[in-house]
């Protein structure tokens, strides 16, 4: 299992899916779950955070189907909170292989939101809120992990979208030396064109 964290806008979707193309694994976002559930539109239009025993139950859910599929699981921003996180390591820190930060600077991330067009992504104080919330988290779920002796690594996310995946493809294979490539192709194929589509 991999987790992948960032900031809104800075791959973690479009790269999650690639290297679930590479690796044949599964990859599970946690926005895409909350989003395509129905039920959070409005707290999400605010930029706020879906309660944390909602957001387990979802993925906890997602993993559970994923794994009795035979994949492995590549998290895509999940955990996202501390309560999250504490869940996570007390359940599953044995299947975690590491967890990735994908790092892009903030003026580009605002200019690949605007992009993206989605509705939770038009209001500059609704990004912000998510900015910060994401920054305040992301401090107190890193000593959770690495007190798991989950290897973290920072990877820089800008740059082609196959050159970042080349990247991550990299940290995965230094997590785990058994992950074996499904796949030679790490330009992003048809999955999506660019970070903002």
């Amino acid at each position: 299992m991999i987790i992948l964290f960032g900031l809104a806008g800075s791959g973690k979707g479009t790269q999650g899916k690639a290297l679930s193309e590479i690796f044949g694994w599964r990859a599970i976002s946690v926005g895409e779950a909350i989003r395509s559930s129905g039920e959070y539109s409005a707290i999400i239009d605010k930029g706020n955070l879906i309660p944390d025993e909602d957001v387990v139950k979802l993925m906890d859910k997602q993993i559970t189907k994923a794994e009795a599929e035979g994949f492995d699981v590549i998290l895509d921003g999940y955990p996202r909170t501390k309560a999250q996180a504490e869940y996570i390591v007390t359940h599953m820190a044995d299947k975690i292989d590491g967890a990735i930060i994908l790092e892009v600077p903030k003026k580009e991330l605002y200019e690949r939101l605007a992009l993206r067009g989605r509705d939770d992504d038009k209001e500059r104080e609704s990004i912000d809120r998510r900015f910060e919330i994401f920054e305040q988290n992301i401090c107190s779920i890193l000593p959770l992990l690495e007190a798991k002796n989950i290897p973290v690594a920072r990877v820089n996310g800008v740059g082609e979208i196959g050159t970042v995946t080349g990247r991550l493809v990299a940290a995965v294979q230094k997590f785990n030396p058994n992950a074996t490539k499904q796949t030679t192709d790490v330009n992003g194929g048809e999955i999506e064109k660019s970070y903002g589509e």
